[in-house]
């Protein structure tokens, strides 16, 4: 609420931070009035203008706007709901355009005519030229005018700057702008005409440019089976950048000028303030970012005018020259989106010209608009440039925004080659060559920013964790920078198999309260919890940063933790049911025939147990192999296709890497497999040794979400999917199941999207282990293990649950008899480390880190990994998972 006659479009900020803050529940309106209007915004969907504004007078007949405020929630209906518009256009424009290519029209030349029709389509909705030119057009071309001649004309004159004298182009002016410095126009089919006609009849002014390009791309390259729009970034999460990093700096600023004085220069420095998107596809953030500075001069403009006599004003400020669109700048290696992002851009130029006419009106501030016109449309050619930002140049700004394509690095080599990966890898040699590709764009725009500017990027939440935070957050923390602003993970709009952070930083001191949040859950709409902090350190974490802590040699060298067999072809498992007929029928079978468990059977299943068979010749040569006819037979079959396959293309991958450079690195990871196609990708021999010495192993799921461990007998093989302890002892699998190992696990692991992913380098070789505990404290370790297990199998066998299921369940408030297990066990475990009962698990943890690497350098005894060998307590008992 604002007193009576104030310009709310000026308290736009407050109430985006305010319902930015409202966490972890976000209303879904949010509404500033003046007592004489109403306007009603819906972030989810829009951020640059309410859904709807509603004058107080007109309430008896608008009141449908507010729907939302009736206890029985009708839908609302809005008069500017702009995304649903942009959805249309977006759709039929791209709908042309496909026809276009699925007729053998070239690509680029249907790109250009479509672009050229979207802007003269904009630009007759927004009074730049006269209204329904391009449906008169399309009326005529349908009465059996030339498409080719008619639109052909139309954009030539669009692109002339002496106006046509006569004829039906007369009242076209100049638009120039570099869309139009080529016409080449096409001859369109009936279908094709319709379809042009269809997007000519939307209202084009209510386009949002924030997020039309996307939608517009979306809906050309995508399949039609495809939402569309499933991959364009809300506004919402765009301004997680642009506020912390432009916006409120900016408002800062302003708000704390004392004299006319201060605000006249922060005037001239606004004007020369650069903005740079080194990945800008179509242009979203920079649009975004072009409006939200547009904003803030209108603000600092009321503030100065608060200050001066009308003359003065007028004087000082004789006319209006809003901010232009060549203070952005973008980089891209995609040609359409580049074209895309200079057209949103010129659109947010007439769209900030009426924005700032109406609301100076309203501040009464009276300035001379006529200086500043929306045409020509400004030439971005220099602005936005084609090239691959890792490799290029990049413009000198003041602010770095946007959101770098990600790609994580198993899959990198496989996206962009052997060659390519060879070059980023020698142009960023202290990128480690296991971080995500995002990282390179944060190291690089820390490095690009002068003291003093900011910058502001999204990355996968990867980018806090072990590879990839020690390229970039580390390195922005430790040359200079200060996190300001950040989100530790959240789902990305659009697309809910990826989590990502985002990060908003200084490179140089910034004093005062940071903001650091983060969304709990996988949904788009799950939860959030933000919490104000001192510091934001590299890990993005809420709690003590660990990511310094060193790791353990003997841990690291204790052979406690393994991944399990990566089998790398599905011809080489087997239907437990069909292997099982095979042993019965050849028991020498079972020498190469395993069970082999995989984390969601172990999770999954009410008894926990594998569904298949893994062939494993062990370490067997082809012809030995060969005699087990029917199982070789099979991986014959089916294998050693797909390896030549694999071998193939990984000798081309290497022959393009070293076409630039004999020396370069090249893989043989499938050149080695193809010359022992028969056996297992990864067998890891290591580890089966290690599991064979023992009964029972413990095992828990690579990624997952809850600490659920458990005890897996020997014969069982396990899949790469679950990680694999070998200790057969109550005690070891006591610590791993406590609360104080999970917490550890979770401060220290990788994500794979909203998972956590156990990596024994950073979680297991880090974690120290309980020193010289006692036989006692051991033995109550063990019993407390040993009755959490009994209580989760009397739960499972007695509700007919899964260990997943049963885990859930403690997610519910209330008494459960797990709950109960489960704290006993921990209890038992702080005693056995010798931590009081309030100490903080993981600050204890760390210090305990600290002091047994310290001892390792001192040549000094420690405790390593599983059950001591100063115990003598029998701590063995004897329930796992077994085949019947």
């Amino acid at each position: 609420m604002k007193r009576r006659g104030e310009k709310l479009q000026l308290h736009f900020r407050q109430a985006f931070d305010y319902w930015v803050h409202l966490v972890p529940n976000r209303p879904r309106y949010v509404v500033l009035c003046n007592f004489d209007e109403l306007w009603i915004y819906d972030f989810d969907k829009q951020i640059d203008q309410p859904v709807d504004v509603v004058s107080v007078r007109d309430l008896p007949k608008r009141f449908v706007a507010l729907n939302f405020l009736f206890p029985d929630n009708p839908e609302p209906r809005f008069g500017n709901d702009r995304e649903g518009v942009t959805r249309q256009a977006a759709s039929h424009v791209g709908d042309v355009f496909r026809r276009l290519v699925t007729r053998g029209e070239e690509r680029s030349r249907a790109q250009r005519f479509v672009l050229q029709c979207v802007v003269a389509m904009f630009a007759e909705d927004v009074d730049l030229m006269p209204r329904g030119t391009v449906t008169a057009l399309c009326e005529d071309a349908g009465k059996g005018g030339s498409t080719f001649d008619l639109f052909g004309g139309l954009f030539r004159q669009m692109n002339s700057p002496t106006l046509a004298r006569g004829g039906r182009y007369k009242d076209i002016p100049y638009f120039n702008g570099g869309l139009f410095s080529l016409v080449d126009p096409i001859e369109l089919t009936i279908t094709e005409l319709n379809a042009l006609d269809e997007a000519a009849a939307q209202d084009w002014s209510l386009v949002n440019p924030a997020i039309f390009g996307t939608l517009f791309q979306a809906s050309m390259d995508a399949d039609r089976r495809h939402t569309l729009g499933a991959h364009f970034t809300a506004e919402k999460d765009i301004m997680a950048v642009i506020g912390p990093t432009i916006s409120a700096p900016w408002e800062r600023r302003i708000d704390g000028a004392s004299s006319k004085k201060e605000l006249l220069a922060l005037r001239r420095q606004m004007l020369e303030y650069r903005i740079l998107d080194p990945a800008c596809g179509s242009g979203n953030f920079l649009y975004l970012a072009y409006r939200e500075m547009v904003r803030l001069e209108i603000k600092l403009l009321v503030a100065l005018k608060a200050r001066m006599s009308t003359t003065e004003f007028a004087k000082q400020v004789p006319s209006l020259s809003l901010i232009s669109p060549r203070q952005f700048f973008g980089l891209d290696i995609d040609p359409f989106a580049v074209e895309l992002a200079k057209i949103t851009l010129v659109f947010g130029k007439k769209l900030a010209l009426d924005e700032a006419t109406e609301a100076l009106d309203r501040a009464q501030v009276d300035l001379d608009l006529h200086s500043d016109h929306a045409l020509p449309l400004e030439n971005l050619d220099a602005n936005c440039v084609v090239t691959d930002a890792l490799f290029a140049d990049w413009p000198a700004a003041d602010a770095i925004i946007g959101n770098p394509p990600y790609q994580s690095k198993n899959k990198m080599q496989e996206e962009y080659g052997r060659a390519y990966l060879n070059q980023l890898r020698k142009r960023y040699p202290d990128v480690p060559g296991r971080a995500d590709y995002c990282v390179y764009w944060f190291r690089r725009a820390h490095d690009e920013l002068a003291d003093g500017a900011r910058a502001g990027l999204v990355g996968t939440n990867t980018i806090r964790q072990n590879y990839s935070r020690e390229g970039g957050l580390d390195y922005i923390v430790a040359n200079g920078g200060t996190i300001t602003d950040a989100v530790a993970t959240q789902v990305w709009s659009g697309d809910a198999a990826v989590h990502v952070s985002i990060v908003n930083w200084i490179k140089g001191v910034e004093v005062g309260p940071k903001r650091l949040r983060q969304q709990i859950g996988d949904a788009a709409d799950s939860p959030w919890e933000s919490t104000p902090v001192e510091s934001i350190n590299a890990a993005l974490s809420f709690g003590l940063d660990v990511t310094m802590a060193r790791p353990l040699r003997l841990s690291a060298e204790s052979g406690g933790c393994y991944q399990g067999q990566t089998h790398g072809h599905e011809g080489f498992l087997v239907p437990r049911a069909e292997a099982e007929a095979m042993i019965a029928e050849s028991p020498a079978a079972a020498d190469v025939l395993h069970p082999y468990l995989i984390a969601d059977e172990m999770l999954g299943r009410p008894d926990g147990l594998p569904t298949r068979y893994v062939i494993d010749f062990g370490d067997r040569d082809m012809l030995s192999s060969a005699a087990f006819q029917s199982l070789f037979a099979q991986v014959q079959g089916s294998v050693l296709v797909a390896r030549q396959q694999s071998a193939q293309k990984e000798v081309l991958r290497n022959n393009d890497a070293s076409k630039d450079d004999a020396d370069a690195k090249t893989s043989n990871d499938h050149r080695s497999a193809l010359s022992k196609w028969w056996l297992l990708f990864r067998r890891r021999g290591e580890m089966l040794a290690a599991i064979e010495r023992i009964p029972r192993y413990i095992a828990c799921g690579r990624v997952t979400k809850r600490p659920v461990f458990e005890f897996v007998a020997q014969s069982i093989h396990p899949n790469d999917a679950l990680v694999v302890f070998p200790f057969a002892d109550d005690y070891s699998f006591g610590i791993l199941q406590s609360s104080l190992h999970w917490e550890w696990f979770v401060a220290r692991c990788s994500t794979l999207k909203g998972d956590f992913r156990y990596t024994s380098n950073t979680v297991f070789d880090t974690f120290a282990w309980p020193q010289k505990p006692s036989g006692a404290r051991v033995k109550a370790v063990a019993a407390a293990a040993v009755n959490l297990r009994s209580v989760r199998r009397s739960l499972m066998s007695k509700h007919k649950l899964s260990l997943r299921e049963l885990y859930r369940s403690l997610e519910q408030p209330g008494q459960h008899p797990l709950k109960i297990a489960q704290q006993s066990l921990d209890v038992a475990v702080r005693a056995a480390y010798g931590f009081s009962p309030k100490s903080d698990v993981l600050g204890s943890l760390l210090k305990l880190n600290a002091t047994v690497a310290k001892a390792e350098a001192a040549g000094s005894p420690v405790t390593g990994p599983g059950l001591p060998s100063t115990v003598r307590t029998q701590v063995v008992s004897s329930d796992c998972l077994r085949m019947p």
